[in-house]
């Protein structure tokens, strides 16, 4: 018998195109720096830049987004890269891209910057959460673009979004056939937004349990790649998936920490956010981005050595301003200090910390224990031994101030989240403030 002999995949060689343009123009964020992430978009995504083109044009063109010559430039170029892959960093219409595709020779493809984030979060989504939820936005982006690439739909593998192979743009549901009919895309949609309807409807239980239980949630947000899972991993000594790339981690990640004082507290690492983050996303994250903003407190993390670290600021406030999430619950948290030729930012409203070296974490959960208590209510009081389960909660859930062992129970004053002072209420030797 002969040898087997294994034959890895080559990398997809790509060229990116980007349109420096009026409408592109943003004092924080350049058309060249939109480029440079794209770079490293496509390379999350396992894929090789072989090439990549800038051009300056009061705006794009309505029909193929370059205009027809530079179309035909880049064409060329990419034949000689041996790139048969055209990534352009914006969203373009279904109309462009038909007559883009029109242009391509034979074996070509292109997608826009849109298709490219949904890919690599088909790629990184790995609960079945995230992958309905990746489904369902890759059908709603793919819906009104269907061209010669897909015009027969098959469903594959139950079109289990980053199962199915087929390059970049294509994985996900039903890249193997063309697909032609409608109908099935939109039934499937319906069916993936009854699902997902029923996560959301569990996720409101569940929030309404925690509530009773008066154990805080703190979600961690920011721009990819900020550190969030670096940094929740420094709080709870736990494992945790670190990787230094964009969207390296996808699926929500909750663990539980003690705060200094004995507090017990649930922090979950949520989606990264991007510049432009496709609104298919927004939509179909619904449910995970509701956590967000039902949070008892946000910690808003930014990599403090990045060049664009503004301009990131800006992108995740407006998708934290979209969800209706008040500024008085977040905490700016400037990360990668470690990175820093100084010593960081620290002001009332933001902590500088490192989460790799473990620098200034300590101020950062002593800043949490305060600004968690301004929603605590203070209780004052004597309770019976025979009690000590609540002792018990009052330690986990609260801070303790005071505490004194007396012949006849525990004289303790401690501030607890308004669920459990209720429940202490009746007991009539504790004094619960008004």
């Amino acid at each position: 018998m002969g040898e087997l002999i294994e034959t890895a995949v080559s990398p997809e060689r790509i060229f990116l195109f980007g349109v420096d343009s009026q409408s592109s123009v943003d004092y924080l964020w350049t058309a060249e720096d939109s480029l440079k992430e794209l770079v490293q978009l496509a390379r999350t995504a396992g894929l090789v830049v072989a090439g990549q083109a800038l051009q300056k044009r009061a705006a794009p063109d309505a029909s193929t987004y370059m205009g027809s010559g530079k179309l035909q430039q880049i064409i060329e170029e990419m034949e000689l890269l041996n790139a048969r892959t055209l990534i352009v960093d914006d969203e373009l219409t279904p109309g462009q891209q038909r007559n883009i595709e029109a242009k391509l020779p034979e074996g070509f493809k292109v997608i826009d910057r849109t298709a490219l984030i949904l890919d690599i979060f088909a790629q990184h989504a790995h609960s079945r959460e995230g992958k309905l939820q990746v489904e369902l936005a890759q059908y709603q982006y793919r819906l009104p673009r269907l061209t010669r690439l897909w015009t027969h739909l098959v469903r594959q593998a139950g079109g289990r979004a980053g199962g199915v192979k087929g390059g970049v743009g294509l994985r996900g549901p039903g890249e193997t056939q063309l697909e032609s009919d409608r109908r099935l895309i939109r039934k499937r949609i319906s069916s993936l937004k009854s699902e997902l309807e029923d996560i959301r409807i569990h996720r409101r239980r569940y929030r309404r349990r925690r509530r009773n239980s008066g154990i805080p949630v703190i979600s961690l947000t920011g721009y990819t790649n900020a550190g969030k899972s670096s940094l929740l991993r420094a709080l709870s000594q736990e494992d945790v998936l670190v990787e230094d790339q964009l969207f390296a981690t996808l699926d929500p990640l909750t663990r539980l920490v003690l705060l200094p004082g004995g507090r017990e507290v649930l922090f979950t690492d949520t989606v990264g956010f991007i510049k432009r983050l496709p609104h298919e996303l927004i939509a179909a994250f619904r449910a995970t981005l509701e956590e967000i903003a039902e949070s008892d407190l946000i910690l808003h993390l930014v990599d403090s050595a990045h060049p664009k670290a503004e301009a990131q600021i800006s992108a995740v406030e407006k998708v934290l301003y979209e969800l209706g999430v008040k500024d008085n619950i977040i905490l700016k948290v400037w990360n990668k200090i470690d990175k820093l030729d100084h010593a960081g930012y620290m002001d009332g409203h933001s902590v500088s910390i490192s989460a790799l070296t473990g620098e200034g974490i300590s101020e950062l959960k002593k800043r949490i224990e305060s600004l968690l208590q301004d929603n605590m209510t203070l209780v004052e009081g004597l309770l019976r031994y025979r009690e000590g389960s609540l002792l018990d909660q009052i330690h986990r859930q609260g801070t303790v101030e005071l505490e004194e062992h007396r012949h006849d129970g525990t004289y303790i004053r401690a501030y607890v989240p308004p669920v459990l002072a209720a429940r202490l209420k009746p007991f009539i030797n504790i004094s619960v403030p008004d």
